[in-house]
């Protein structure tokens, strides 16, 4: 079959691209079809039970996505007229807002307070053309001093301010809604900068988070795939020193990604910033099957060969290796749909189906390049030897050292594994050039930080919020999470009540405190929401019937086992305290905490089947289950190493990096099975010793392996580069990796082979002019 394939090739091969790049063409085409989508809400699929309970939250208060305008006076004080007047023009014009639905600053804040018989609600900044400085000084006070205000609104100093606008998109089109906001609120602080020349002004706020998912894809895309391209080029034509080589190899990546692509686009996949960099990693390792290819076929040629007669020898002898290579990193990689974040599902999905597609292509299109293309290699000089060949007589020589050195320092490495915590901080998913995480930095130093819970209280009756009972029990909880030392700022409809008490008290400060009576709760709640203006009722704090109450309650930016720790205890307090009460905790932050958790438990379980699997297809292959159990030590221990070292050097591993061993599983296969195979054919068609079969491994496949490693390694680092850390961690810790995965297949496994599979006919020392001339035999 394979014969009357490669015979069909090498007859026709213009009809083989023709026919091949009008297939390409066709699928490619579908790629017009695929959309990206920057809503955070991506990362999490319908059943996830924190999204759930998000959305329930949302559907129960007013939608909470927001943009944040930060905005920093440029003599440090907002309490100047000339600055809240500013404030003013910026929350009036924050109305026009697209799908805004709420503004919040201290100029708008409804402020309440007696006036002989009645009380008066009206905004904390009126007419600031009159503004003397006595009034400038009591606005100051009342907004340091207003609990709903510090630390959310406005800075315990005063020299930074906050306008929150509140955002409910129609979800029509997200991608579209969200680009809208984006746009219109950066225009609106171009302007305001004008306006006001010296003021610093920041954007924040989940839909700004939405936006910033964009921008980092749409910067790696025009940086990493482009220098990916260069560097495979380069390093290509360095290594191979073959300018047609290079080229059929480009034209295969080129074909593979945009075959992938499109067809992607037909199945109706959509872009996230996990699986935009699906081309990157098809990119990388499309390369190998390439580049083994041509290794054995530049092998023959130096032995005398023909192109024609050692392209036949190279696509026989590699056919089984590399389709091997790639079922099992295809293998490796759907693996990741045990995931329990779509982006991450769709990017395991997309390399797998690449992989295979590379593979196809290798074996179809690459040859009929290599057909028609000119290529010349020089035969090797007789008794000459190269570097892998002198590798090889190290290692063969030194193997009774090599074997326990190496057992030493990966089972020391593997010890460092417990150092590695599960952790994000979902911030922190983007580094210090995306405006995104700049302004969340200075949040976090100056005002407070972008962590968020919101926790839904029920009451399970209509108007149960006015019972004083619950509103004690509020009021105790939002006090205790006050003190927690992580909390940076609490909104709660107790402190409405409170104020509300003293107003009705003349402003008595000793009235400060909750109403003692259901109808009286249930009065001044009435009277002042009949008060609010429009945008600025309690419909964000309360629920339509008045049976639940929600707490916002802001923390500095906290890890995910920080913010899970304390879920369990707001749960805690509600279970010795309020246990009559239905609580839910949700937000954004939660929701990337939690996936964190659950993703490194489900990957361990893909990553188990996947092994299996691998192992079984391996044993059946080499036709021998023995050497398909061998194989499993040179494949976990490049991971197990790699996460020791990412222990000492990181010691965080988050959503990306939980799946990293699924994926680079069946990757580092890769150099297993074109050693192992190599080795076999010696031993079992040559009948070569373990040691002749060795030297014949690395002199055959070491130049390709070391090859390959070296580009996928650069093409992962240059992954490492992307400004967003779920991109760059998992590209680094796979380049770790994969260039363990090369050191342990050059330096473990042929010790262990020789050491296993000692034959008993041969002499287990052989010197080296047996072994040159067993080489030459093959």
């Amino acid at each position: 079959m394979k014969d009357k394939l490669f015979g069909f090739v090498g007859k026709h091969p213009i009809w083989v691209i023709l026919v091949s790049l009008s297939f390409a063409f066709f699928a490619a085409s579908g790629a017009q079809n695929l959309v990206f989508k920057s809503d955070y809400r991506v990362f999490f699929g319908a059943d996830n039970p924190q999204l759930m309970a998000y959305e329930s939250m949302q559907n129960t208060y007013n939608k909470s996505d927001n943009v944040s305008f930060v905005v920093v006076p440029k003599d440090g004080n907002v309490f100047s007229a000339e600055h809240l007047q500013a404030l003013k023009d910026l929350t009036k014009q924050s109305w026009q807002v697209p799908f805004s639905t709420r503004v919040d600053s201290i100029t708008n804040f409804q402020y309440t307070y007696a006036e002989d018989d009645d009380m008066i609600v009206e905004d904390l900044v009126m007419d600031t053309s009159k503004l003397t400085s006595t009034d400038l000084s009591n606005i100051k006070n009342i907004a340091i001093n207003e609990p709903l205000l510090l630390n959310k609104i406005i800075s315990p100093t005063g020299h930074v301010s906050v306008v929150n606008v509140s955002v409910q998109f129609p979800g029509l089109d997200p991608n579209a809604e969200i680009a809208n906001v984006s746009n219109f609120v950066k225009k609106m602080k171009a302007n305001f900068i004008v306006a006001n020349p010296g003021t610093e002004v920041h954007l924040s706020g989940m839909v700004m988070m939405n936006g910033a998912f964009t921008e980092v894809a749409m910067s790696d895309s025009a940086t990493l795939i482009p220098l990916m391209f260069l560097i495979v080029i380069v390093f290509i034509g360095l290594l191979l020193r073959t300018i047609s080589g290079t080229f059929a190899t480009v034209m295969i990546i080129i074909i593979s990604i945009a075959t992938t692509m499109g067809i992607a686009g037909w199945l109706g996949f959509y872009l996230t910033g996990p699986s935009s960099s699906a081309p990157t990693m098809i990119l990388t390792l499309a390369v190998a099957d390439c580049i083994h290819i041509l290794s054995s076929m530049f092998y023959e040629m130096r032995q005398g060969n023909d192109k024609k007669t050692a392209l036949a020898k190279s696509l026989r002898l590699n056919l089984q290796p590399i389709f091997l290579t790639s079922i099992t990193t295809a293998i490796g990689f759907l693996s990741m749909n045990f995931s329990d974040s779509p982006p991450f599902r769709d990017l395991g999905n997309l390399v797998a189906m690449g992989v295979m597609l590379a593979f196809i292509f290798s074996i179809t299109i690459f040859p009929a390049l290599l057909t028609v293309l000119p290529i010349k290699i020089k035969a090797v000089a007789e008794g000459k030897t190269d570097a892998m060949s002198t590798l090889a007589s190290f290692v063969i020589k030194k193997r009774k050292l090599l074997l326990p050195l190496t057992s030493v320092i990966i089972i020391a490495s593997t010890l460092f594994i417990p150092k590695n915590e599960l952790n994000d901080d979902f911030v922190k998913y983007f580094d210090t050039s995306i405006p995104y995480r700049v302004a969340t930095d200075y949040m976090q130093e100056h005002l407070s930080g972008m962590t968020l819970l919101e926790i839904s209280v029920k009451t399970g009756i209509s108007s149960g919020i006015n019972n004083p009972e619950y509103l004690r029990n509020l009021a105790n909880f939002s006090d205790w999470l006050r003190q927690q030392p992580e909390t940076d700022h609490v909104n709660t409809i107790t402190d409405t009540l409170k104020r509300l008490n003293k107003n009705m008290h003349a402003d008595d400060p000793a009235w400060y405190k909750l109403p003692t009576e259901q109808e009286m709760a249930a009065q001044y709640l009435l009277l002042y929401e009949m008060s609010l203006p429009y945008g600025l009722d309690l419909n964000n704090q309360l629920n339509v019937d008045k049976s639940s109450a929600k707490i916002v309650a802001t923390f500095k930016n906290l890890t995910s086992n920080e913010l899970i720790e304390i879920e369990q205890r707001i749960n805690a307090w509600f279970a010795n305290n309020a246990a009559q009460y239905t609580v839910d905790v949700a937000s954004p932050s939660l929701m990337f905490a939690h996936i964190g958790q659950r993703g490194i438990n489900s990957m361990l379980i893909g990553t188990t089947l996947a092994l299996l699997l691998i192992s079984i297809i391996l044993g059946v292959a080499l036709k021998s289950w023995r050497y398909g159990a061998i194989s499993l030590l040179p494949n976990l221990i490049p991971a197990g190493v790699a996460f020791g070292i990412w222990g000492l050097i990181e010691g965080q591993v988050g959503m990306s990096i939980s799946v990293v061993i699924g994926m680079t599983l069946g990757i580092v296969v890769d150099d297993t099975v074109h050693f192992l195979t190599k080795y076999l054919h010696a031993r079992r068609e040559k009948q070569a010793s373990p040691e002749a079969a060795v030297h014949y491994a690395f002199g055959n496949v070491g130049s390709a392996l070391w090859t390959t490693t070296f580009v996928l390694v650069a093409g992962f680092i240059v992954l490492a580069q992307s400004s967003f850390s779920l991109n760059a961690d998992m590209g680094l810790l796979t380049a770790i990796t994969i260039l363990i995965a090369l050191i342990v297949d050059f330096l473990f496994l042929p010790p262990l082979l020789m050491a296993l599979d000692k034959d008993k006919n041969t002499a287990s020392v052989i010197n080296q002019n047996t072994l040159t001339a067993e080489l030459s035999a093959s």
